[in-house]
């Protein structure tokens, strides 16, 4: 079931477990070790500051724009290869063992490196010497770390700009299929950190130019394995301080043979990717699970449905548990909020109006239901009453569509538009739905998108009911109040059964 898979196989969460005597041990040199050696790494890293000025120092955005050559190569990047070993050397990175053989240039002009586990996976990048990254354009703002991908000559990006992102990939293409007029490119496909216990989805980002890549390998085989940081999980301050504490930290990097794409691949960077993934899992002897990080919600994809693993409403039930509110409290609060989004009055909410209406002492924890749904202090009632409602199972799967179905029918015609129903699924499942295309076009294959057409594509359609029958009931939903349809059968009205093409009418048995 979905519930036992995501506790086996959940990678955004890490949890240190030290026995009593590594504790011990930990805090004994952890205050000897720590602050010697962030002191040294610390001084390392000043040092590249000014070097990595100095390197493109003089130049016309023009020549910043083409690859660095000559003297401004040879002499800055030894430099700067030396000091970024330094720097690791001193946080007790003593060794890196390496297996394998790096692949030229024009063997492979894409390194794809995993798992992702921290920021000190950068390591890395001494191993490999030095090639260009992919970074966010808010790091180019941070002290150092700004000069250092000046110096890499990195490719920036601004997720949050189309444009950015579309020059981006242009970039990485022209950089890649230059032939080796620009350094080899490094990049974590998996786009996050992660516990190393599973590989995510891998980004196309790496694969979009069709050239031949080389998957390396990550590992960390000391224990305790402190160097990992995550969605949730121990701090970047608890990741530094446990791994300077420890006498040294090995690591290995492990170059594996190079993939060349097959035409197909070419032609489908998605599979491209999602090939390579499975390879490296096979090597890590992890699973290759279809996981990823969008915005600030790790989901599983479900057809075209992003599903977090942590759902927003099972933390919010959490959270008024803690507050001796009891399942027959909660559901009447939830129904006395239904009625409130049925009145016609604005369903968005502060905080303090939340506490009111849940009944709670502690603004706090209004405040914390809030930081789940949304990053401003204001939240949407109508996603916690339909999202509570579905996971606890307060309401029947026909009344919860048919009350979701009449607060998103924006224009009241009885029909949904695309944005509809990503304001619906998104509400119902607690996280935003950006990719509603292929649902949507699921949805009205056969007819019109009318409320009884989404109620059989909820009941009968092979991948959809699945958010009701295996992701809700899994976390929480009432076995006798779900009415899932078992076997890909219909009852009463809803007389039709979806294949890979559409739906089709069956005769109810």
């Amino acid at each position: 079931m979905w519930k036992q898979k995501t506790r086996a196989q959940h990678p955004f969460f890490y949890e240190l477990d030290l026995t009593a005597v590594q504790r011990f041990q930990g805090m004994i040199l952890g205050v000897v070790l720590f602050p010697v050696r962030i002191t040294l790494a610390t001084l390392f890293f000043l040092l590249m500051w000014p070097i990595a000025r100095l390197r493109l120092a003089g130049l016309s955005a023009a020549e910043r724009a083409e690859p660095v050559r000559g003297w401004r190569w040879w002499l800055f990047h030894h430099i700067m290869l030396f000091l970024s070993r330094a720097v690791f050397f001193s946080m007790g990175f003593l060794w890196i063992r390496v297996k394998g053989r790096q692949a030229g240039l024009k063997e492979a002009p894409v390194l794809v490196v995993a798992p992702h586990s921290g920021f000190l996976d950068m390591l890395v990048l001494c191993v490999t010497d030095l090639p260009i990254v992919v970074s966010r354009s808010e790091n180019c703002r941070l002290p150092v770390i700004g000069a250092l991908l000046e110096f890499n000559q990195s490719v920036i990006v601004s997720r949050k700009d189309h444009q950015s992102r579309k020059k981006c990939v242009s970039q990485i293409c022209e950089r890649v299929t230059s032939d080796a007029r620009w350094p080899q490119m490094l990049m974590f496909p998996e786009g996050t950190t992660t516990n190393g216990r599973a590989l995510i989805k891998f980004k196309p980002g790496a694969f979009l130019a069709g050239v031949p890549v080389q998957p390396v390998l990550l590992h960390y085989p000391r224990k305790p394995d402190t160097v990992r940081w995550t969605w949730k999980g121990l701090s970047w301050l608890g990741t530094l301080w446990h791994t300077t504490s420890q006498i040294y930290t090995s690591v290995t990097v492990e170059f594996l043979p190079i993939y060349t794409p097959s035409q197909e691949e070419k032609q489908n960077p998605e599979l491209y990717a999602e090939n390579v993934q499975k390879l490296m899992a096979e090597a890590l002897r992890v699973p290759a699970t279809d996981y990823v990080m969008e915005g600030r919600f790790p989901v599983k994809k479900l057809g075209s449905l992003s599903l977090p693993l942590e759902p927003p409403a099972q933390e919010t039930l959490k959270l008024l548990r803690e507050h001796s509110l009891t399942s027959a409290h909660v559901e009447v609060v939830m129904n006395r909020m239904i009625d409130s989004c049925h009145s016609g009055q604005s369903t968005m909410v502060t905080a303090d109006h939340l506490t009111a209406l849940l009944g709670l002492k502690d603004r706090k924890t209004a405040v914390k239901i809030c930081s789940l749904y949304s990053k401003e202090d204001t939240v949407d009632l109508r996603q916690i009453c339909l999202s509570v409602s579905a996971v606890s199972g307060f309401r029947s799967l026909e009344s919860l569509i048919h009350t979701a179905f009449m607060w998103y029918d924006a224009d009241q015609d009885g029909l949904l538009s695309a944005d509809d129903l990503s304001g619906l699924m998104g509400a119902l499942v607690g996280v935003p739905q950006h990719f509603i295309t292929e649902m949507y076009t699921a949805l009205t294959t056969t007819g019109r998108p009318t409320e009884a057409s989404l109620q059989d594509l909820l009941m009968t359609h092979p991948v959809y009911r699945k958010v009701f029958t295996e992701y809700l009931q899994s976390h929480g939903l009432a076995d006798g109040n779900h009415n899932g349809i078992p076997n890909g059968k219909a009852n009463g009205k809803h007389n039709r059964i979806y294949n890979g093409y559409g739906a089709t009418n069956i005769k109810s048995d």
